[in-house]
């Protein structure tokens, strides 16, 4: 059965199932799902960047990317469609973060597992250490 939660959209109580919006929040997304995907399906549209996509539709910026990041709207064939890297604010037309970002994180965790080993190896050594010199 569901969890009894507060809608984040509106402040509602609804029994949460499958999604993390009440019915009527969901059926006002899927509406404002529908104006976007309309606009941009029209070939004088392909060009119009994420401001402009909100300008025409009434849609705000954030529920696009939302859009977007579901895989409900594929950027390929939208050149101008980005959003903003969550790290930096890069303009990006998938995922969360930037390849940069994406970049450095990996570095950093690759550091992390190079020094835990290392620290491990040294944990290692001075527990079977035999001081030969008695």
């Amino acid at each position: 059965m569901g969890e009894l939660k507060n809608c984040p959209e509106c402040g509602n109580l609804f029994v949460q199932v499958l999604r993390d919006v009440c019915d009527d929040c969901f059926k006002k997304e899927e509406e404002m799902f529908d104006k976007v995907y309309r606009f941009i399906r029209k070939s004088e549209n392909r060009k119009a960047t994420l401001y402009q996509v909100h300008q025409a539709t009434e849609v705000p910026e954030d529920k696009i990317t939302k859009f977007i990041r579901q895989g409900r709207i594929r950027v390929v064939g939208f050149p101008n469609l980005f959003y903003e890297c969550e790290t930096c604010g890069s303009p990006i037309q998938e995922g969360r973060l930037c390849f940069n970002c994406k970049k450095e994180i990996t570095k950093g965790l690759e550091w992390m597992k190079t020094e835990e080993e290392r620290k491990r190896e040294e944990q290692l050594g001075q527990s079977y250490h035999i001081d030969r010199r008695r």
